[in-house]
């Protein structure tokens, strides 16, 4: 079954559970936001396939994330500063184009689970590369993480692991399209793994620089 859903495209990939802060100014996104608060809706963020965030049309691709609101901090000339929090995956099945903002003809797109009773099999490994990749990040950048705050749930900590990884949108939205929780966690536990070695080669001091044409910036 599909609903209408007001659509948000941006250069970033919302995660179910994980937050979003924006500021609104464009007058297309302040009527959706409008009509969001009034309805009390969720409304869609989807990452730009093709076009630009700003003025012009922008193409998204096809599975997004509906975005609650949940704070919202009004400004002059209408402008507002608000959070939102990812709640449900979605895939958009028609674009339409009768409001000043993009709506999409969505249906639901949860993630699969091989059985509800088993969590992916790898969810002890992905949570092992989490804490392993967070204390090498609270080294590297002075800052402090809470590691026992990592949630138990395996869906959950895939979202956040999905989030909380330095990589370019179009791999996060990768991951948001999986389909399965068993292909996400093993997809986030090679992540993860090539992401620790790469930092960890880069905050190793080396003792002499390679010089000359063989040189691997």
């Amino acid at each position: 079954m599909t609903t209408e859903l007001p659509l948000f495209p941006l250069n970033t990939v919302l995660f179910p559970g994980m937050p979003l802060r924006l500021h609104i100014f464009e007058e297309r996104y302040k009527a959706m936001i409008a009509h969001c608060r009034a309805t009390g809706s969720p409304f869609g963020v989807v990452l730009i396939q093709r076009g630009q965030e700003v003025g012009g049309p922008a193409e998204p691709h096809p599975v997004g994330c509906t975005a609650v609101i949940a704070q919202i901090e009004t400004l002059d000339d209408g402008r507002m500063n608000i959070m939102a929090i990812g709640h449900d995956r979605f895939h958009i099945r028609a674009l339409k184009y009768d409001q000043p903002y993009l709506v999409g003809e969505v249906e639901a797109y949860p993630l699969a689970l091989s059985s509800p009773e088993q969590p992916p099999s790898r969810s002890d490994a992905l949570r092992a590369w989490v804490r392993r990749y967070l204390r090498i990040l609270s080294q590297a950048s002075e800052t402090s993480f809470d590691l026992q705050q990592l949630p138990g749930d395996p869906v959950k900590l895939a979202y956040l692991a999905s989030y909380l990884l330095q990589v370019p949108p179009p791999q996060k939205q990768d991951l948001l399209a999986l389909e399965q929780a068993e292909d996400l966690v093993a997809r986030l536990v090679s992540l993860y793994r090539r992401e620790v070695t790469l930092i960890q080669a880069m905050l190793v001091p080396h003792e002499e620089e390679p010089v000359g044409p063989f040189s691997m910036n």
